[in-house]
């Protein structure tokens, strides 16, 4: 019998995930493949998780927001462990599972990864980190860092727009120049994405990037008639309209350097990201995953 490592956030979304425990055992189990799991806490070193991995292992089940998954996937890459990845959307906005085709529901997840077979994605990488599905700065961008577990799991993707209203008064235009092979940027901005994936706190914003094209969608908001860009890309989100306006710059590239003048944080899929001066590039094909449609 493989094994199955199970690693799994408890703390993420509603902790819908410890109602599950068993239905994922038993699933798995009737499938011939033995869960060891693997519970992430504050004080234990989430590489831990990998210190047995090896050829007796079937895949890894991720279950946990993107932070989680990012993190996971940081070890992974870091380790060159070259097994299957399969992931759960048990956290708040799990913009990744659901870009990979993942359902909402726990059980469906479940039967999708174990009657898949392992297909090759492209991960994003920025200066030595890894990202599976954005990195972002300016406006808004790091309101996943601000925002307590607390109010995520009470009000849900709600908690994200109080944060992110709080963070109107104070905040300063970006001063950023990005450079790539076909396309360059240099001016003011109020946030900028680079996609590995499509969506932003479950919005989907690169309409038409995919995680296996071997190219990344990137994303600048000019810094010129705020409220105006505000309004744009609002009815943008809610697929009012899909055409980029004029003011929002959106090109595909495999690589792409940026500098920001200002001291600007970085998210990278809701964690902390470096600072600049920034080399992004699409990893092509850098990770084996199941489910993915």
């Amino acid at each position: 019998m493989k094994k199955v490592k199970f690693i799994y956030n408890p703390f993420s979304g509603e902790r819908e995930i410890l109602k599950y425990l068993d239905y994922i055992i038993n699933a798995y189990q009737k499938n011939n493949l033995m869960i060891v799991p693997f519970r992430i806490s504050f004080n234990i070193n989430l590489e831990n998780a990998f210190i047995d991995i090896d050829e007796s292992y079937d895949h890894i089940l991720i279950s946990g927001g993107d932070g989680t998954v990012n993190q996971i996937i940081n070890i992974i890459k870091n380790k060159n462990i070259d097994i299957p990845v399969a992931v759960l959307p048990a956290g708040t906005a799990n913009d990744f599972a659901h870009v990979i085709g993942m359902p909402h529901s726990i059980r469906s997840s479940i039967d999708m990864i174990l009657n898949s077979t392992p297909k090759l994605i492209d991960l994003g990488k920025v200066n030595d980190k890894y990202f599976i599905n954005i990195f972002s700065c300016g406006l808004f961008t790091d309101v996943s860092q601000k925002t307590p577990t607390k109010y995520k799991n009470t009000f849900g993707k709600l908690a994200y727009y109080f944060t992110g209203l709080k963070e109107l008064p104070n905040f300063k235009k970006l001063n950023l120049s990005i450079k790539s092979e076909d396309n360059n940027f240099v001016g003011s901005s109020i946030l900028f994405f680079v996609f590995n994936g499509r969506t932003a706190g479950g919005f989907e914003i690169a309409h038409d990037s995919l995680v296996d094209d071997g190219l990344l969608d990137v994303i600048i908001v000019d810094g010129e008639n705020i409220l105006e860009k505000i309004t744009f890309l609002s009815q943008f989100i809610l697929r009012k309209n899909l055409e980029y306006p004029k003011g929002i710059i959106h090109f595909k590239t495999d690589k792409l350097e940026i500098d920001i003048e200002n001291n600007y944080s970085t998210d990278i899929d809701g964690e902390p990201g470096p600072n600049a001066p920034l080399k992004i590039t699409c990893e092509k094909k850098a990770l084996k995953i199941l489910g993915y449609l």
